[in-house]
Parts: C-alpha cells; sequence; structure tokens
C-alpha cells in the first residue's frame, strides 16, 4: 500500500493527524489505530502478495467481485472502538455501494463490510488478537486470518460483544469454506495458501 497523502486537519482528531503524519513519513507501511493506539506495519514481503493473489481468486470465481458485491484490498474500516480508530484489512469483500458509507478519514462504516481478512506479518498478535476484538466490535460478520506464523487458517462468525462465538482454525491439507452470508460458497485450499505465503528458500 502507497502512502496516503496527508488530509485536511482534522479538528479535535489529534491522533489520525498523528497517524496520517506517519504514513507520510513511512511510504509503504501500513497505519492503523487499534483500540486507541497508532499501529505501524511495515510494507509486506513477496509472499504475503502471493497468498493474497491465491487468496482473491475464489472470490472472484464465485461471482462476488460484482454485481452486489466488491473485493477490495486496503480499504479502511471505521471501528467503535474508540473515537479515533480504524484498520486497513488486507483483503475485504464488501456490499457494492460502498461509495455511500464513507465516514471519515477514507475509512466506511463496518456496516458495509461482509468479510476482512488479514495475511499475518511481523505484527502477527495484532491480527490473532486486538483485530479480533476491534472487528468483532465492530459487528463484521467473518473475520478471516492467514497465520503465516504457525501455519493455520482461521475462520471466526458470529461476533458478540469483543468476541466471536465460533472460531475454527484450519490446518494444512483442509479445506476452509466460508460461511454462506457472505453472498456465495467459496472455499479456501488451506495449504496452497500457506503455501503461496511462506518465503522462498535462496
Amino acid at each position: 500500500m502507497s502512502a496516503a497523502p496527508v488530509e485536511p486537519p482534522h479538528g479535535d482528531r489529534a491522533l489520525i493527524a498523528q497517524a496520517n503524519r506517519v504514513m507520510e513519513r513511512l511510504p509503504g507501511h501500513r497505519v492503523e489505530i487499534i483500540e486507541g493506539q497508532i499501529c505501524v506495519t511495515p510494507p509486506p514481503d513477496i509472499a504475503h502478495s502471493r497468498a493474497l493473489k491465491k487468496l482473491i481468486r475464489p472470490f472472484e470465481a464465485a461471482g462476488l467481485d460484482e454485481d452486489g458485491t466488491e473485493v477490495h484490498q486496503g480499504v479502511g474500516v471505521w471501528l467503535p472502538d474508540g473515537p479515533e480508530d480504524y484498520a486497513i484489512p488486507d483483503l475485504c469483500l464488501v456490499d457494492a455501494d460502498i461509495d455511500e458509507h464513507l465516514i471519515e478519514n477514507n475509512c466506511f462504516d463496518p456496516a458495509a463490510f461482509r468479510l476482512v481478512l488479514e495475511v499475518t506479518s511481523s505484527n502477527w498478535q495484532a491480527d490473532l488478537r486486538a483485530k479480533v476484538r476491534a472487528y468483532a466490535r465492530a459487528h463484521i460478520p467473518v473475520y478471516v486470518i492467514v497465520d503465516r506464523k504457525h501455519q493455520r487458517l482461521h475462520v471466526l462468525t458470529s461476533p458478540t460483544g469483543d468476541k466471536y462465538e465460533h472460531h475454527r482454525p484450519y490446518a494444512p491439507g483442509e479445506i476452509a469454506t466460508l460461511p454462506d452470508s457472505i453472498g456465495a460458497k467459496v472455499s479456501l485450499d488451506v495449504s496452497e495458501i500457506l503455501e503461496a505465503g511462506s518465503p522462498k528458500a535462496n
């Protein structure tokens, strides 16, 4: 993701203004505000990009990038955790009228998101902990985590409070089937995705 231009002053949004300055100073880094804290993720490695490419294809093949829904990378979701919280998931499935749900700082109402997906990087703990709480509180129906560190793919559904009621980890060799509520049948080959997300030996 390339750095976004610094937006006009945000009034009393001091944390957002600071996050935007960080983004300007660190091109290619992902800057988010999760649970009131600025989180900075270094640019992803090439294996991260390979995993995302493998992940996008099943959604497109299922027809989820046309008509009523769209598949995007790097779209901001406004979070209810705090007055300035937002996240930028690696991949998301959103309603096609997403443009009508802009809230602030180029981030959109979580009600327009059917699914968010993260491929872990060096800050994998945030994806497995803080973002679980944040996305659950935002009532995003499905959260998928490609955990490259522990070689698992997690599918979390039924957000309640600050957790998901259903959490199913998948190991290599398994097929992860996503809930039909996203709008179509989508299955993810866990081995294929984790292999794509593993750096190639030199």
